[in-house]
């Protein structure tokens, strides 16, 4: 994949996809070292472990090494191949943990990849499946990703702290990518949701879309939340609750914002009303942060740009979060890629929080693992 094959070397636990994403992608080896060596239980987590097992499964001849303690981890990528997979996935975390690795490597396989996911669909701390599927996939069809393979598909839900969820996502292989101009967000024309419910009263959903209504309808009139009862063996192992609030603009720009309820055993009860409202500030939230990619999907848009054809790449951003100003970091060091960062402070036409344009030359990366029929 590149020449430069001297492996980079990092110390800790944080942004152990990051790095292991893009090493695949690179195929430049990476150590990483001193991974919760203080810690009272040292060492990687089962949801890592099994995020390392997945990039086994969907790689050919990656060297995976582990010392005896997990604290330190050498990764040497192998080629991506595909194919029709399943994953148990660590319930500890969501299935948006694992899709968002995937929907990075997805596009540059050797066969088209198809997998079934077990495990926690929506949670607390990671994008939901149904977040991911509302504004990570319209993003990647920007990039000429797209087909009628191209789907996610929630089969179980799961709810933590049990699990017991079910999605299938299939991704068509792409030979490169084109790059993009995503300059003009336009403006928000319709709210669309998902307020689901799994054992617990189906009125809960009900609830939930009516105090996000109180909020979102003084704003604008096209709102349409659905609402998903799954029941019987579909509806996971634990009870709960939640909404997922997705605003579509004039330009097919799409904003997400969601909440769950807490995992059974655990925090205090949520109130379906407050649930909702709080759904509705933060979907006002993003919102106001506004972009061309809501702040879940940034680094997705970044990494995709950088991976495109050479030719120039813009996006308008909101404010940057953490993790993705860590990802630049790591774009620099796995492709030596920098982005031009141009601050676009708020004024007539930009409403909302301060704006980021980021403009990058992608690197014409090609799939050379795609077989040429």
């Amino acid at each position: 994949m590149a020449t430069q094959t001297h492996s980079l070397s990092y110390a800790g636990c944080n942004f152990l996809r990051q790095r292991l994403v893009l090493s695949t992608l690179s195929g430049r080896p990476v150590k990483i070292r001193k991974i919760r060596a203080r810690d009272d239980n040292p060492g990687l987590r089962d949801f890592e472990a099994s995020f390392i097992r997945l990039l086994d499964k969907i790689t050919n001849g990656s060297r995976i090494e582990i010392n005896q303690t997990g604290t330190t981890l050498y990764y040497q990528p192998g080629l991506l191949y595909g194919g029709s997979l399943e994953h148990d996935c660590s319930v500890l975390r969501g299935i948006g943990y694992y899709l968002e690795g995937l929907l990075c490597l997805a596009p540059f396989m050797k066969h088209p990849l198809k997998i079934v996911l077990r495990g926690v669909t929506n949670d607390q701390v990671d994008p939901s499946v149904d977040v991911l599927k509302a504004t990570a996939l319209p993003l990647l069809k920007q990039f000429g990703i797209d087909g009628e393979s191209f789907e996610l598909k929630i089969v179980r839900r799961g709810m933590p702290p049990g699990g017991g969820g079910e999605v299938i996502f299939s991704c068509p292989v792409k030979k490169a990518l084109k790059p993009i101009q995503l300059t003009d967000p336009g403006k928000i024309k319709r709210i669309r949701g998902m307020a689901y419910s799994v054992r617990v009263s189906p009125q809960m959903a009900n609830r939930i879309v009516d105090s996000a209504r109180g909020i979102l309808n003084k704003f604008i009139p096209d709102i349409y939340i659905y609402t998903d009862h799954m029941k019987g063996v579909n509806s996971g192992k634990s009870p709960g609750f939640g909404l997922s609030l997705v605003a579509e603009t004039t330009n097919g720009t799409f904003l997400g914002a969601e909440l769950a309820s807490n995992p059974q055993g655990q925090g205090a009860a949520v109130l379906p009303e407050d649930l909702g409202k709080n759904c509705a500030r933060l979907l006002l939230e993003e919102i106001y942060r506004g972009g061309c990619v809501d702040s879940t999907n940034q680094s997705l848009a970044l990494l995709l740009m950088t991976l495109g054809q050479q030719d120039v790449s813009k996006v308008l951003l909101g404010p940057l979060s953490p993790y993705t100003i860590e990802f630049l970091r790591h774009l620099k060091n796995f492709f030596q890629i920098m982005f031009k960062i141009e601050t676009k402070p708020c004024g007539e036409e930009l409403k909302g929080g301060d704006k980021v344009l980021m403009t990058c030359v992608g690197i014409g990366f090609s799939n050379l693992s795609k077989t040429l029929k």
